[in-house]
């Protein structure tokens, strides 16, 4: 069976007035209907693969790659009119922030609607049938309620679901997650996993799952990719976290906190110039 998504050899850099920077640089993988993890810090180029995968990345950007293929579609060579079709049908990304990502002067119903009928022809009614529907997928109690307010008037965790319900309305294959709990507190965020868990498992969708949250990425998602300066450093299995080889994910692991043990002074991960290469 082919791989939903190939990535080989993708390669993100900007021009800037001291130089090119170079933000992705080499990455490859693959991803089957199944939950993927992309982990690393901040400025180690997840976000940027997110972003070219879906092709919002800035028209100043200069991508390549050997492959970057969805479902057998060469998203490289696709046109704009062609990822118009694919972005939020077949392939949907929900960003790190809500309130940055909803419009603040339409309610929370028509968005979700606009999404639907960028997509699909469908009646005013059965557009709100639909939306409602959804916005009760993501758990979200009295949707009638929320469906008429705005962006503001809602908490953060409410905002989070209402994004994904947006993201999932027309039922997409691929799903891209940028952080989408790290502005949520820790019980909000369970419960925003266990939607997207719930979720994934029904609709058999492909979930590239990005964090900076080592921990919660290997109880959540079925591989780990880590990154470092643009590059994938390791690749394995989440259940076998705990025996990477490769030194950055040992320090990242080394500076996880643990119950019951006494570590003073904390530990400091020590970076070397040559993972960088």
């Amino acid at each position: 069976m082919s791989p939903l998504l190939t990535v080989d050899d993708l390669r993100v850099s900007f021009p800037t007035r001291t130089g090119t920077v170079e933000a992705v640089r080499g990455v490859s993988f693959t991803l089957g209907k199944e939950r993927l993890g992309i982990v690393g810090e901040s400025g180690s180029g997840k976000s940027q693969t997110g972003r070219a995968i879906m092709g919002l990345t800035p028209s100043q950007a200069r991508i390549s790659a050997k492959t970057l293929a969805f479902d057998g579609i060469d998203l490289l060579s696709a046109s704009a009119r062609q990822r118009r079709s694919l972005r939020g049908k077949r392939v949907a990304m929900i960003l790190q922030d809500p309130k940055y990502s909803l419009n603040p002067v339409m309610t929370i119903g028509r968005q979700i609607i606009e999404t639907l009928r960028t997509h699909e022809r469908v009646l005013a009614s059965e557009g709100r049938a639909r939306a409602l529907a959804m916005l009760e997928a993501v758990q979200i109690r009295d949707p009638e309620r929320v469906f008429d307010l705005y962006p503001h008037e809602v908490s953060g965790g409410m905002g989070q679901r209402v994004m994904i319900a947006m993201m999932l309305i027309c039922g997409p294959e691929l799903l891209i997650a940028d952080e989408p709990t790290s502005a949520l507190d820790v019980t909000v965020q369970l419960d925003v996993l266990a939607i997207l868990d719930k979720l994934v498992a029904e609709r058999g969708m492909g979930l590239i799952f990005i964090s900076h949250d080592l921990r919660l990425v290997s109880s959540f998602c079925d591989r780990v990719i880590v990154m470092y300066a643009g590059r994938v450093v390791e690749e394995l299995p989440s259940a076998n976290l705990a025996d990477a080889k490769h030194p950055y994910t040992q320090g990242l692991l080394n500076c996880l906190p643990t119950i019951g043990t006494h570590r003073h002074p904390l530990p400091v991960l020590e970076r070397k110039p040559e993972w960088a290469l």
